[in-house]
């Protein structure tokens, strides 16, 4: 009989790091002429009510999963979606310090919203330029990209051949994936709040194993 040669499975290479990137749930809402409570200097809205759902969904989805560690940033909503999750298996969160969302200068708060909301024509030169230095005081792109690679290859040095769970936000996200994929810096914004990115680390190789899963949302 001839040797068969199967389709192979992935599996993360010998000493790769596996994370999971998970959004936070959604945060409250904003409104005008009333700012976010701040966090050095970052809008820190907690969770609005369906973002509590979102984070109890994802908690159901991925309790009997394995993990070294669960990794939260800075701000509030991060901690709260990783609750549900960290009282399922009894695994207190560690905070990164690289991993917040990006400074939108003088728009943090919330105005970042209703700006973008609004077709204000800064937050039109930011969509187009792919950078949001535009906006007075914010964060540039290239700066924020090189602080969320510091954050994630942190975590990929301190667990390798393991598997963790990080609780981060959209622009994190984004930028994690464009950074693997060489896309364009925007491309992968917009993931869902709640959903679930998969990362696997291999030295300085990011390879992307999966982007904004929501089924485990779908009956909310």
């Amino acid at each position: 009989m001839d040797k068969e040669y199967r389709q192979p499975v992935f599996t993360p290479p010998p000493g790769a790091a596996d994370l999971l990137l998970i959004r936070h749930g959604e945060s409250a809402p904003a409104r005008a002429g009333v700012d976010f409570p701040m966090k050095d200097g970052h809008g820190d809205p907690a969770l609005h009510p369906q973002g509590e759902r979102q984070a109890i969904a994802v908690g159901e989805r991925l309790k009997n999963d394995r993990f070294a560690a669960l990794y939260v940033t800075k701000l509030v909503r991060t901690h709260q979606t990783a609750a549900p999750l960290a009282a399922q298996i009894g695994m207190q969160p560690v905070e990164n310090p690289d991993l917040h969302e990006v400074h939108l200068g003088d728009w943090d708060g919330g105005l970042y919203r209703i700006k973008a909301a609004e077709g204000d024509p800064i937050y039109q030169q930011v969509t187009a330029t792919q950078d949001w230095s535009a906006i007075p005081g914010a964060e540039a792109r290239d700066a924020f990209f090189g602080r969320v690679r510091r954050g994630l290859m942190s975590i990929a040095r301190a667990h390798e051949n393991e598997r963790v769970a990080v609780f981060v936000h959209g622009g994190v996200i984004g930028a994690a994936m464009a950074m693997a994929t060489g896309s364009e810096p925007f491309a992968f914004l917009g993931a869902a709040n709640g959903s679930i990115s998969r990362m696997v680390i291999h030295g300085e190789r990011m390879i992307v194993r999966g982007f904004n899963e929501v089924s485990h949302l779908d009956h909310l």
